[in-house]
């Protein structure tokens, strides 16, 4: 049976808890990770052009991946800073970006995949700091997510809710599993599951985690989170 890593990461614009913005650290922890896919949140800079947090020269010298297309803005990676990587081998099908309902702006990307002869679509977001914006956010989604050809579906992000079970939880949880990844925020002293990743009945969960060294606790408020999964 033929396994897919996935991952999300908040990187924090590339600044660190020492509040040093070395994107470099970024891309040391992203190897370490080792995802075939990655979601990032807060990964284009915040002010001017907002330019990629991590300088594009960079990504193709310094690491496996490329960033999704969405053509959206010459200079960013991402769309409201919701960026999806994948690797340099992978084949992209369809992407796109999704337009949320929203307090203040939020975003969240789309793409489907294909390697090693597995495809999927994955879904990256990051939710509004209010619940019931939070909540309107799930159900646009969740209905991009019913659109199209069936396939094995991954939805992933920083939920922004810090409650155990309700909010945009409970709506997720009715038509998707949860990863039981473990706390990954703040990254210095996690006691919270800020990032979540979420998945349809076509995927077996393998394995998954928080993903905790050294420079991961450096490089960004958040940690990466990870899930293997078995596909067919």
């Amino acid at each position: 049976m033929k396994t897919i890593r996935v991952a999300s990461y908040n990187i924090r614009k590339a600044i660190g808890t020492d509040r040093r913005r070395i994107p470099e650290r970024i891309l040391e922890v992203l190897s370490e990770v080792d995802a075939d896919i990655v979601a990032l949140q807060e990964a284009d800079r915040r002010f001017g052009v907002r330019s990629a947090a991590i300088p594009p020269r960079m990504m193709d010298g310094q690491s496996d991946y490329k960033s999704v297309p969405l053509n959206v803005q010459a200079d960013s990676m991402g769309w409201h800073g919701n960026a999806l990587l994948v690797r340099k081998s992978a084949d992209l099908g369809a992407h796109d970006v999704l337009h949320l309902p929203y307090l203040e702006p939020r975003g969240a990307t789309m793409a489907e995949v294909t390697m090693g002869g597995v495809s999927v679509r994955v879904f990256g977001m990051h939710l509004d700091l209010s619940g019931l914006w939070r909540r309107k956010q799930a159900a646009a989604v969740i209905h991009a997510a019913a659109q199209g050809v069936a396939m094995p579906t991954v939805l992933m992000g920083d939920l922004n809710e810090w409650s155990a079970g309700r909010g945009c939880l409970a709506d997720f949880a009715r038509h998707y599993s949860f990863a039981p990844c473990g706390r990954s925020f703040h990254a210095r002293r996690p006691v919270a599951r800020l990032d979540r990743i979420m998945h349809c009945g076509k995927l077996t969960l393998r394995d998954c985690g928080v993903h905790e060294s050294a420079a991961a606790r450096k490089a960004s408020d958040h940690l990466p989170i990870w899930a293997e999964f078995a596909v067919g």
